[in-house]
């Protein structure tokens, strides 16, 4: 489009009228801009007449007087019509209507024809007062009465048809109905299509007919009404022919340079910015205003940059500049010309919306939709006045101009997006949130992927995410896993469109919080990433002039800043910081989250502060806790305490600190008092339930409801909440542990211990029920299928989704025990180590103990010694830790003597004799701790047991392994040679490997460096024919002496011989190879007057190999083939391939020494036909089928030395190279027309 943007320039000196781009156009005449000042009527006096002279410019405001003197006087038409027009160039067109119709009147008794230049007047200042008078009634107007746009197209309507009635096809009458048409066309309603190019029926042929009758009236004139050719561009530009529209604007500045009123520059920019080219819109509007400093154009530039200053960053100061730049500039300016043009209200309402200038929004917008005839204008209007009635509280008013605001741009799938908006805010305002979410979901499923409706996204994720947070306080939950997933999906949208710098879009903190909302129990890492992002928006708002001085560490910057961010934020922060277990970092965050309380209340600011430091104080002294900062954690709990004297949840704290530290005196006696003072508090009760556990967990009642813990939980379930779930969790617990001590000898028994399971899993599932997502309660169902019933298969999926919650070394304990049950041993010892590191459980006994039970089991499944002493070796790890529990004696005995048994079984390929004897050391170790174990007084196992299994390692195992160790000593003993040399073999086998190893990297370095070095020498290469090509074709370059451009020099043809003599007389620089040549042309030609005389002709190869696909053939043919041997003989030179590579001036000169040979046979035409035949074979043999002797070597030699500019380097190169490889035949031919030509 650029290119038909510009057509006019070519002709015209540029697009916007200038002459060569230099001398400005002579502005044309204005509207009315032909009416004199002055005018002479004569009237008659007496006898005689008088010029009674009639100041146009300061006409009275009632014609009426003027009007009889007209009328007694029978005065012309033409003083009728100029009276009119004067009155309407003041602006008066009620008076200029009222003098015509006069004139009109007092015309009766003349011919028709004299009246049909006043009617058709009549007819346009009708058409004038249209575009004048409102859209609507006004206020308090009747309609009947009201003079609306439709009373004034209705009164042109009628004048129209007066006129038509008398003449047709009178060329003013076929203006007026076009632009009649357009006026209806602009009237009617929008259409309500759901495409957007769509455009009404009823106003597409409106428009049709008034582009018809712009093409009569540019018809009768021959084209030379600009007026109807406007007319046409804007009928084409009604129907979104935007690129015709553009033509035909084009066309008129073409023919009409100095048109400024109308200005078809304004038409053109209107079209560009249509089509896209908004810059170039600009620009016609630029040079439609420096022609017009009144032009419509100065409203439109000011769209311009009030577009631009839309794609700026908000508060930017681009943004400002353009923003004042638009409405100082451009807009307030067009005001000031006129304060009734409905664009320039629509506009400045919308400046004085965004300043809350009420009344002003108003009275511009009310002014807007009255006096304008474009739809979205309108809009506009009754957009701006629903924003005031909205923000004023007057909801259903709003509604009412919201839904006309998207009617007047067609509604339902059409319509204006921002209405519709406004529409869905209404309905959260009235609590519909079904009806926002549908109008809401309907706003944004139309628009593509580069069009989406983020303002509906925000709003819409919101309300989603409402509804979710709603249904976590409601007394009945619901699932809402599809509104929390829609409420993501939108919401993510509009945070990914935030990096896209075309979109433009500010960042929104509230998204973001959100966000970290829905995401802070399923995905806490994104919560947090969140809430990050909102932090980093923070501290980029804080001004430089609050930074702190003599900081330059990012880091202690950073944590210096954080202090103007609100506590809120920070303190979240941290709480996530703590449950992903980083308590350094959330230390921080909560110590930060207090200074900035700190700042806010130093400030005075209006917030109470109190609660904040209360809970980010307590979350302060929880962070010490996990860090193992008792006493930290104890004078932060003590401060709070001081000033809160109820906290309860902070003497809580103190309570269990001083139970840990002294279990036996000052530890119950707090938990005792804080049990006595709060004994209603749920939280106090879960303490005290917890100490009853520990201090009756040694000895617990053979009957489990006389047990102290189960009494409490009881009694907390049916006096204070039956809904705790602290309460139901532990008491699942005690019915488990007690169906875990419970015989299983009897059938009764297991039914017993069964039922007891059974109750359990009822407490855990009522817990479960009240939160679903209760961890605990799921862990201890997982625990109760698989000790109750062995349901791995159901139990192993709840303890993995238990270790996403929980971070506990329980929890991987529980899943080692699982894994270890199904014989998945290695996940069984990644669970087991995975407990080992947390915190304080490096050397847990029980946790140690299991990790050897498992690889033992791990080591008789797989038959792996390596395994048994991995067992053997935690085993004793568990013994050390605790010394004094006999069990674990035990557990080291019995994986000594299962080491023994395996080595026995062992082939002797496969095991040593320093293994042997080590596991003999170990049997007898094992001996002495079971007869130790035999005398504890608690054994793990029945006395009995114990000293049978010791009296069988004494005297089985001992001496089978004694047996087994002679036997081992033997077969090392008898294959020691064999082995050494099987070892010494391998070694050799080994060094060998590597040694070849490092050779094939040497080799594989070295290829790599040859390839390095062969690249740079061809680079090389390369750059020096690169500056060879350079350099001649700057030789080649010469400067155009009209454009002082470097063009290529053209090559001078040389003249063409006319005869033999004229060849003869060339000066020759090659005369000894000419001689030579011309010599064994005679002696060829003698040959052949002895010979019977052959032809050779052309003819195709198969042979695929060679450059040319012909070769010549001896015929016998008869002469009257000759001329297709020449033809086939000129289409090979044309193709030869030694010129392929070569440049374009050894081409030429290639050419030309075609041309001149095929002159010469011509010019022997007259010579005996037989001495034809002879030199034309002797000609063609030259060319093609010679063979190069020695003499030929030199002279070729020698003719490019001297012919060493026809070649580049680079092509003389390429030439040899292929010359080589290629059809010999073809390279010697053309070094034999070379020879001839020069």
């Amino acid at each position: 489009m650029a290119t038909v943007a510009t057509a006019p320039a070519s002709r015209n000196g540029n697009a916007n009228g200038s002459t060569n781009g230099t001398a400005p156009v002579q502005v044309g005449a204005k509207r009315f801009s032909d009416i004199p000042s002055t005018i002479e009527v004569p009237v008659q006096e007496d006898d005689d007449f008088l010029n009674v002279e009639i100041d146009l410019n300061n006409l009275v405001d009632d014609p009426t007087e003027l009007c009889d003197m007209f009328e007694n006087e029978h005065t012309a038409r033409l003083y009728w019509m100029t009276i009119a027009l004067a009155y309407a160039k003041q602006n008066k067109t009620d008076r200029a209507i009222e003098v015509l119709q006069r004139g009109s009147n007092a015309m009766q008794d003349t011919t028709p024809m004299e009246k049909l230049s006043i009617i058709s007047c009549i007819c346009w200042m009708y058409l004038r007062k249209c575009r004048e008078a409102p859209r609507i009634p006004p206020e308090g107007a009747l309609l009947s009465e009201a003079k609306t746009k439709d009373h004034y197209l209705q009164l042109a309507t009628s004048s129209l048809n007066d006129a038509s009635r008398i003449n047709p096809a009178f060329p003013p009458l076929l203006l007026a109905r076009g632009v009649l048409q357009l006026l209806k066309a602009s009237l009617q309603p929008p259409s309500k299509a759901p495409a957007g190019g769509h455009i009404d029926q009823v106003k597409l042929e409106l428009l049709k007919s008034a582009l018809k009758s712009f093409e009569q009236a540019s018809k009768v004139s021959q084209g030379k009404n600009m007026l109807a050719s406007m007319g046409k561009a804007r009928a084409l530009y009604g129907m979104g022919n935007y690129k015709d529209a553009l033509t035909a604007y084009q066309d008129v500045l073409l023919k009409a340079p100095d048109l400024v009123d109308p200005d078809p520059r304004v038409g053109i920019g209107c079209c560009l910015w249509q089509l896209g080219y908004k810059d170039d819109a600009k620009q016609a509007w630029v040079r439609s205003l420096e022609l017009n400093g009144e032009s419509r154009a100065i409203i439109l530039l000011g769209l311009y940059y009030l577009d631009s200053s839309s794609r700026a960053p908000t508060g930017s100061d681009e943004f400002i500049a353009l923003y004042k730049k638009a409405m100082i500039e451009f807009t307030q300016k067009s005001f000031k010309i006129d304060k009734n043009q409905p664009l320039t209200c629509a506009t400045f309402a919308g400046h004085f919306l965004s300043i809350k200038n009420w009344s002003h929004v108003e009275s511009l917008a009310n002014k807007a939709i009255q006096y304008t005839d474009v739809n979205a204008i309108a809009s506009d209007g009754w957009y701006l006045l629903a924003r005031k009635e909205h923000n004023h509280g007057n909801v259903e008013t709003a509604t009412d101009y919201y839904r006309r605001a998207d009617e007047a741009r067609g509604g339902l799938d059409r319509g204006y997006v921002p209405a519709k908006f406004g529409i869905a805010q209404i309905s959260v305002l009235k609590n519909d949130l079904g009806e926002a979410k549908l109008r809401l979901e309907k706003m944004i499923q139309p628009a593509g992927k580069h069009d989406r409706n983020y303002e509906a996204m925000i709003l819409l994720g919101t309300l989603y995410a409402e509804e979710v947070f709603a249904n976590e306080y409601a007394a009945t939950k619901e699932d809402k896993s599809a509104e929390m997933r829609k409420a993501i999906e939108y919401l993510e949208q509009v945070r990914t469109a935030w990096k896209d710098p075309k979109k433009n879009l500010s960042l929104d903190p509230s998204i973001l919080l959100n966000l970290a909302r829905l995401y802070e129990q399923s995905q806490p890492e994104k919560a947090l990433q969140c809430l990050h992002q909102v932090e980093q928006f923070e501290l980029d708002q804080i001004p430089s002039s609050d930074y702190p001085e003599g900081i330059e560490d990012s880091a202690e910057l950073r944590n210096a800043l954080r202090k103007n961010l609100a506590p809120q934020l920070l303190n979240n922060i941290g709480c996530f910081y703590s449950q992903a277990e980083k308590h350094d970092q959330a230390t921080e965050m909560f110590q930060a989250a207090l200074s900035s309380c700190m700042r806010i209340g130093e400030k005075g600011e209006d917030m109470d502060t109190d609660a904040l430091v209360t809970t980010i104080s307590f979350n302060l002294g929880r962070s010490y806790e996990s860090q193992g900062l008792t006493d930290k954690a104890v004078e932060a709990y003590e401060q709070l305490v001081a000033r809160h004297d109820d906290y309860t949840d902070a003497q809580a704290r103190l309570a269990y600190i001083k139970l840990r530290k002294n279990p036996n005196k000052d530890g119950p006696d707090a938990v005792a008092k804080l049990y006595q003072a709060n004994p209603a508090d749920l939280e106090v009760r879960a303490l005290y339930g917890w100490y009853l556990g520990r201090v009756h967990s040694r000895k617990r009642p053979a009957n489990i409801n006389e047990d102290p813990e189960l009494r409490h939980y009881k009694h907390t379930l049916q006096n204070y909440d039956k809904h705790d779930r602290y309460a139901l969790i532990g008491m699942g617990n005690l019915y488990m542990m007690a169906a875990r001590e419970m015989r299983r000898e009897t059938e009764q028994e297991r039914q017993k211990r069964s039922a007891t399971y059974t109750r359990a899993v009822e407490f855990f599932d009522k817990a479960l029920q009240l939160d679903p997502k209760n961890a605990h309660a799921a862990q201890g169902l997982a625990i109760a299928l698989i000790e109750d019933r062995k349901d791995y298969t159901n139990a192993l999926p709840i303890l993995l989704k238990v270790r996403e919650t929980i971070k506990d070394a329980n929890v991987y304990v529980n899943l080692g025990h699982t894994y270890s049950e199904i014989k998945q041993f290695s996940k069984a010892i990644e669970n087991y180590e995975m407990a080992l590191s947390k915190e304080g459980k490096s050397n847990d006994a029980s946790i140690l103990a299991c990790l050897g039970r498992t690889w033992l089991n791990r080591g008789r499944h797989e038959r792996n010694f390596d395994a048994f002493n991995k067992a053997l070796s935690y085993a004793k790890k568990a013994l050390e830790v605790s010394p004094d529990q006999v069990h674990f004696k035990f557990n080291v005995a019995f994986v000594q003597i299962q080491l023994v048994q395996h080595i026995m079984n062992v082939a002797e390929t496969q095991r040593t004799l320093a293994q042997l004897e080590e596991a003999s050391e170990g049997l007898e170790a094992a001996i002495v701790a079971l007869d130790e174990i035999a005398q504890h007084p608690q054994p793990p196992y029945p006395k009995v047991d114990v000293e049978q299994r010791a009296n069988m390692a004494r005297n089985t195992q001992r001496k089978q392994l004694g047996r087994q160790i002679e036997s081992q000593k033997e077969y090392e003993e008898k294959n020691k040679e064999k082995l050494a040399a099987i070892m010494e073999k391998r070694q050799a086998e080994a060094k060998r490997r590597e040694e070849a190893k490092q050779a094939a990297l040497a080799q594989e370095r070295e290829r790599q460096e040859k390839i390095r070095r062969e690249r740079e020498e061809m680079a090389a290469r390369e750059r020096e024919r690169d500056e060879a090509r350079k350099v001649q074709e700057d030789a080649e370059m010469t400067t155009d002496e009209e454009t002082g451009e470097k063009v290529k020099r053209k090559r001078k043809p040389k003249p063409r011989s006319q005869s033999h003599s004229q060849r003869d007389d060339r000066p020759r620089s090659r005369s000894g190879a000419k001689k030579k040549k011309s010599k064994r042309d005679e002696d060829d030609g003698s040959d052949d007057d002895g010979q019977p005389k052959k032809k050779r002709r052309l003819a195709k190869k198969d042979n695929k190999q060679y450059k040319s696909a012909e070769i010549v053939v001896d015929s016998s043919d008869e002469a009257g083939e000759d001329d297709a041997l020449d033809r086939a003989e000129r289409a090979m030179e044309n193709r030869s391939s030694v010129f392929s590579d070569a440049d374009p001036t050894t081409k030429a000169d290639a050419a030309e020494g075609g041309m001149d040979v095929d002159e010469v046979a011509k010019q022997d035409d007259d010579d005996d036909e037989d001495e034809e035949q002879t030199a034309r074979t002797t000609s063609k043999r030259s060319r093609r089928g010679r063979v190069l002797d020695d003499s030929d070597d030199e002279e070729e030699e020698e003719e490019e030395k001297d012919d060493g500019g026809a070649q580049s380097p680079a092509n003389a190169a390429e030439s040899e190279g292929e010359g080589g490889a290629g059809d010999t035949t073809m390279v010697d031919a053309g070094d034999g027309d070379d020879d001839e030509e020069e």
